[in-house]
């Protein structure tokens, strides 16, 4: 870990605060001891290999799993993520990596899907005029608001999918591979978006496999290694200090040498 990181935002208050986390599915443990602080108008990504334990712990902190050990601070409260609800109500906003969006429904309808104005009779106006409003505080590219999510390109529905999250404004807002699947042009829309969700004071939890995405948005990186914490680490970080990280190599060049260590101790004995 780098101490001469770059500073890219102010952050500010503490938003989330995990404590020995743990997660465990029968007999296999997928989180330990997780610790994590995320602020204000910061970026956060998770980075790891397939099984680190990201997803698992978006999981955990969207309500939809629940931590079989540990302490869960929110706004400066500790508390309990019981279902997606819950952690919806406190201010916690997640965008999976499939968004979860209707094709066959317009950009207003599924910003507002499940949220709509009256249970009685939809306010298409005052929904169209917040659905533009959002869109345009966020600087997104979208045509029209009227147009079906099946029209659009695979950036612009990643921001409907943000618009949404952003509809509630909530502290926190966790995307799970945002870029993932997309071409060069639409990631860097991408990207661009959640500099602006950082810079609108929100909290922004970010998993990524694609490392030159978190260099460019994130303010810290926090790797993941067997369902562990395995370091914290900048955008100004070397390529080698977060693969190391990662891929665990230095662990095994550390049992490398204690190995040779124990065969020298070994034949000088038998001298």
């Amino acid at each position: 870990m780098t101490e001469n990181h770059r500073v890219r935002a102010k952050s500010g208050e503490l938003v989330l605060s995990l404590r020995g986390i743990c997660k465990n599915f029968g007999a296999v443990s997928a989180l330990t001891d997780i610790e994590l602080d995320v602020h204000a108008g910061e970026v956060v990504a998770l980075v790891g290999d397939n099984g680190a334990g990201k997803s698992t712990l978006v999981k955990v902190l969207a309500g939809v799993h629940q931590p079989s050990a540990g302490t869960i601070t929110f706004g400066g409260r500790p508390v309990e993520l019981s279902n997606p609800g819950t952690a919806l109500d406190l201010g916690i906003a997640t965008v999976f990596q499939d968004l979860a969006l209707c094709e066959n429904l317009d950009v207003v309808a599924n910003i507002f899907l499940g949220r709509e104005t009256a249970p009685w009779r939809l306010d298409e106006i005052s929904m169209e005029v917040r659905a533009w409003t959002l869109l345009n505080e966020l600087s997104a590219r979208i045509p029209d608001v009227r147009d079906v999510v099946a029209s659009l390109s695979g950036g612009q529905r990643q921001t409907v999918a943000i618009a949404r999250s952003l509809l509630l404004d909530p502290k926190l807002i966790m995307l799970d591979e945002p870029t993932a699947a997309l071409g060069v042009a639409q990631t860097a829309e991408v990207l661009n978006l959640i500099e602006r969700v950082r810079d609108r004071g929100h909290a922004v939890i970010m998993i990524s496999h694609n490392m030159e995405d978190v260099r460019a948005v994130a303010d810290k990186i926090v790797v993941l290694r067997l369902g562990r914490n395995n370091g914290v680490f900048y955008p100004d970080s070397s390529n080698e200090e977060l693969v190391a990280a990662i891929t665990g190599a230095t662990e095994n060049a550390v049992s490398r040498r204690a190995g040779r260590r124990q065969a020298e101790q070994a034949a000088r004995a038998k001298e």
